[in-house]
């Protein structure tokens, strides 16, 4: 029998060290007291790792003795470099991705033997309450913003679960809470619901904001101080039902509903949707379950 492991100083590597969210995670485990090896292939995101005074090791010798091996390259990627990576593991670690689509689509290298966890952060809310600069500043999280993280564990190990969730509330510190919830439902999160409709509505937004500048003619200072307190309010009405719409508003809502939205919009929430668009994001013919 294994002896429990000592939480306050686990052994973590992160391959893609280098890369956007590989220099997110590893500025927080710096911070730490756990043994943290950084591995990184690219010469661009060598220089990244160099720069900031962290070590590079080579990926085999990085991962042979984590406890924890967190995988910060894109998506399309993740096969390849999880086949790799994976037999290399001791029994026991923890595979930790950082977005569901490749575990959903069974595209990660597989063994009896390791466990598998998935962590995706939710960024700091809208309704934030936000007090510093610093907090200000921080929209992605991760630096000085508190945001609560959605993660799902393969087997539903609850030990495997506290090792992966201390390395997951220090990666995307500060945490408020750690939801767990299945792989299926983590994809249904991201990419259906931030992604292909809350993302997809953003830039919509953005869209709109051009026309009333370009084609209409509105100052655009005016256009926009007007687009973002009312983007604020509708989200506030409608997510938190702190105001109720005007009856006119309410008519101009429905007349956008008429214009813009499908009447099957809300098939995107059925199975063979999530797998369509998993499989466009990763360039797949088709999820294989």
């Amino acid at each position: 029998m294994n002896a429990p492991l000592n939480l306050e100083n686990l052994t973590i590597a992160v391959i893609g060290a280098g890369g956007k969210m590989g220099m997110r995670v590893s500025n927080n485990l710096q911070k730490t007291a756990h043994t943290v090896y950084y591995a990184e292939n690219g010469a661009a995101g060598q220089e990244r790792v160099l720069a900031t005074g962290r070590t590079l090791t080579d990926t085999a010798i990085a991962v042979v003795d984590a406890d924890v091996v967190v995988l910060a390259v894109p998506d399309i990627a993740l096969g390849a470099v999880s086949a790799a990576v994976v037999p290399e593991l001791k029994t026991g670690a923890i595979l930790l991705t950082l977005d569901p689509a490749a575990a959903y689509a069974n595209l990660l290298f597989q063994r009896d033997d390791i466990e598998y966890a998935v962590a995706h952060p939710c960024h700091p809310s809208v309704f934030l309450e936000r007090h510093t600069p610093e907090e200000y500043a921080d929209t992605f999280g991760g630096i000085a913003a508190p945001q609560d993280v959605v993660a799902a564990i393969e087997s539903g190990d609850a030990d495997k679960q506290i090792v992966a969730e201390t390395v997951i509330r220090v990666i995307y510190a500060p945490v408020i809470d750690v939801h767990w919830v299945t792989v299926k439902q983590l994809a249904y999160l991201e990419p259906t619901l931030v992604e292909t409709v809350a993302c997809m509505i953003g830039s919509l937004l953005n869209e709109a904001l051009k026309e009333t500048i370009e084609t209409v003619g509105v100052p655009a200072a005016a256009a926009r101080a007007m687009l973002l307190g009312h983007t604020q309010v509708a989200l506030a009405n409608t997510l938190k039902g702190d105001n109720p719409f005007s009856d006119a508003c309410l008519i101009a809502m429905d007349y956008g509903r008429e214009m813009i939205i499908k009447e099957n919009w809300k098939d995107i929430f059925n199975d063979q949707q999530l797998d369509l668009v998993i499989a466009r994001m990763l360039h797949l013919d088709a999820v294989k379950h």
